[in-house]
């Protein structure tokens, strides 16, 4: 799996995602059928996950996060993810982030927009703040 789906996986599936989930409006069972199957809801109708939610939770369980709002190190610590300057270049290729030499602040900030804006393109709730 990809460093972005592992970042993916850790943030949609944790714990605190379903319950940063608005409620999804019910839908009505069908009245000519009460024994029919169930259709299972597909990702596009579910109600996106909260993803500054989700962080702030796992932060608070983390004793704090540093600073996983702007620094994708935080971050990546904050998912229990490889931070290392190789495994950040890998996630730049894979994002296509190609700003500042490896490992400089400027590329580690395009790095972290990249992968919040790739969050909300992927059904995540981001802020502007987090853009």
């Amino acid at each position: 799996m990809s460093l972005f789906g592992r970042i993916m996986d850790k943030i949609f599936h944790h714990p605190a995602a379903a319950a940063a989930k608005p409620a999804a409006p019910a839908q009505a069972a069908p009245a000519a059928a009460p024994s029919a199957p169930q259709v299972p809801t597909t990702a596009a109708t579910q109600a996106p996950v909260d993803v500054e939610a989700v962080l702030t939770a796992m932060a608070a369980e983390h004793g704090g996060g540093g600073n996983w709002q702007t620094s994708i190190i935080d971050l990546l610590k904050l998912l229990d993810l490889d931070s290392s300057l190789g495994a950040r270049k890998d996630l730049a290729d894979e994002l296509n982030v190609h700003v500042g030499a490896d490992g400089t602040a400027e590329e580690n900030i395009a790095l972290h927009k990249a992968v919040m804006a790739q969050l909300a393109a992927n059904g995540g709730k981001v802020p502007d703040s987090l853009r």
